[in-house]
């Protein structure tokens, strides 16, 4: 099965802080825009960040691998070498992480990296990476 492009739209109290974010930051390509959303290439998937007055309360985080993963999150399955780019980029720009780039059930199933942080308007975002593909959906 090939896998196709997801569309996702979250809330942002601010495009312009978006921008920085996703088009700076994260190095996603703008497409359409209006004075109430912006169209980003999110690693070759649609994302649209939707102008709101105010940020939808946040649930409790669930607790994986003794930490704190927040919920809802979002994000996506890198190659190794393009996560640790990332993780490097993030880092030097001293992104403030809710939990910093690791290695998760190392020597388990499911062997993966990943990292999460929020976006200006508080969206977290999750990247992740695996040595071995066919580890993605191991139980």
């Amino acid at each position: 099965m090939s896998v196709m492009p997801f569309h996702l739209a979250i809330p942002v109290t601010s495009l312009s802080a978006s921008r920085g974010f996703y088009a700076d930051l994260l190095g996603c390509e703008q497409g359409r825009s209006s004075e109430q959303w912006i169209d980003w290439n999110f690693f070759g998937h649609q994302l649209v960040t939707h102008l709101v007055a105010a940020m939808p309360s946040r649930p409790a985080p669930n607790n994986v691998d003794d930490k704190a993963v927040p919920v809802p999150h979002f994000g996506v399955v890198l190659k190794m070498h393009d996560w640790q780019r990332l993780a490097n980029r993030l880092q030097a720009a001293e992104i403030e992480f809710v939990i910093a780039p690791y290695v998760r059930f190392k020597g388990q199933p499911g062997e993966q990296a990943t990292m999460f942080l929020l976006d200006p308007c508080g969206n977290a975002l999750e990247f992740k990476a695996f040595n071995d593909m066919d580890q993605l959906f191991a139980s």
